[in-house]
């Protein structure tokens, strides 16, 4: 008897289909970002990263050309099971040598390159503009600043980020998620909080006006609570935010590295998903505050997990990460991340839910923590090298990125 089989049977004694949550987890959908591989530089402006976020370390061995980042994306997929799609910024499109074009008039023409890649690989685009990191940043502000040009740049650039999100969904036949978020706010506390709310509302609802298939192109809507330079108001509040996606009729997605350090995003999914045919999270890590470190498999990472596996949401729920990390090897970082996020997952479908919901329902709490803490030592790890067998991925991923490392990255 395998491992494998006898972890199998071991779940069965408390009710758990290993094959059925095996299936499960081979049709769930991950949208894995591009920045960890550059460190969220992009190839536009080029700029020094800004808006409330940055990325720290100097391990060597950092994307620096489409091509370079492409060829990390690939083996960072190759090593990561299940389905995936590449999650852009903006910032990355591909603009040709001796021409410069502003974010406000992308097109995409731009994008073909990562079209032709996502489509020989079978996989799908989301897309987010990209409102940081550039001139047109104006006092941390953009779509809710008071200068009509800045203000108008930007909506621009999310008019035609719609149209270019419209064109990856078109090319790929998947649909496409374009995640609006924007670093606006103040250092200090605002004589007026309401104004800026009310241009930024004015400004969505210009971008969103314009006609787009709304079956190819899921608008969602980003907030957070501050970031560095911006620690006493976001213009984007998540109150902002729900309360713009629920009055449009848009996504709303949570990162759960955007709210106070005590507020859980797991107990948040339940309530959205009672009053939205879908959501959206960015998955990431933060260390007392948005710092974006690695997903890792932590009780909340498994907490999110639980909370879309309970409500039977993996088909409602737009899955995707999001961190950076400068200050390991970027490839493995991405693996380990998502790959910690697939566990999470897979943990999730192996809980005897409809076991443990109805012992709730009667009131047994007593079964219901007994329960949980021994599914904790279950044997989840032979499961999870099941999988890993049954989609012909290497178990042991980290020799060879060190190869990869040794012969390319050190290289650049």
């Amino acid at each position: 008897m395998t491992r494998y089989e006898e972890a199998r049977k071991i779940y069965e004694s408390y009710g758990v289909d290993t094959e059925k949550a095996l299936k499960k987890l081979k049709d769930a959908c991950i949208s894995v970002h591009c920045w960890q591989g550059d460190d969220v530089i992009g190839f536009d402006a080029r700029e020094s990263l800004s808006g409330g976020i940055q990325a720290t370390g100097n391990y060597p061995g950092r994307a620096r050309t489409p091509e370079e980042l492409m060829a990390d994306i690939d083996l960072a997929f190759s090593l990561i099971p299940g389905k995936k799609k590449l999650n852009l910024h903006a910032s990355y499109a591909i603009i040709p040598e001796g021409e410069t074009v502003g974010r406000n008039a992308l097109l995409p023409e731009h994008f073909k390159p990562w079209v032709e890649f996502a489509k020989k690989r079978g996989i799908g685009i989301d897309f987010n503009p990209t409102f940081f990191s550039h001139p047109m940043v104006k006092d941390n502000l953009t779509l809710s600043s008071p200068d009509d040009s800045v203000r108008r740049y930007w909506i621009d650039h999310g008019i035609a980020c719609l149209k270019i999100a419209e064109y990856f969904a078109t090319e790929t036949g998947v649909p496409c998620v374009m995640n609006i978020w924007i670093p606006d706010g103040y250092k200090d506390i605002p004589a007026d909080r309401l104004s800026p709310r009310a241009r930024f509302k004015a400004s969505l609802d210009e971008i969103l006006d314009t006609p787009y298939d709304k079956k190819k192109v899921y608008v969602t809507l980003e907030s957070k609570v501050f970031g560095i330079g911006l620690e006493s108001y976001t213009v984007g509040s998540a109150e902002f935010c729900l309360s713009y996606s629920d009055k449009r009729g848009i996504t709303p997605l949570m990162d759960n590295g955007h709210y106070h350090p005590t507020e859980l995003v797991s107990d948040k999914i339940p309530s959205l998903l009672l009053f939205n045919e879908k959501i959206a999270l960015h998955v990431t890590r933060s260390v007392r505050w948005d710092s974006d470190h690695v997903v890792i498999l932590d009780d909340e990472t498994k907490e999110i997990a639980k909370e879309i596996v309970r409500c039977d949401a993996l088909d409602r729920v737009f899955i995707a990460t999001d961190y950076f990390d400068a200050s390991i090897n970027r490839i493995s970082a991405w693996v380990t991340g998502v790959r910690s996020l697939e566990k999470a997952l897979l943990y999730a479908l192996l809980q005897p839910e409809e076991k443990m919901k109805k012992l709730q329902s009667e009131g047994n709490f007593t079964e219901i923590m007994y329960l949980s803490e021994e599914m904790k030592t279950a044997p989840i790890g032979d499961v999870w090298q099941e999988y890993l067998k049954r989609e012909g991925i290497a178990p042991d991923y980290l020799e060879i990125i060190k190869k990869y490392e040794s012969e390319v990255l050190l290289n650049r």
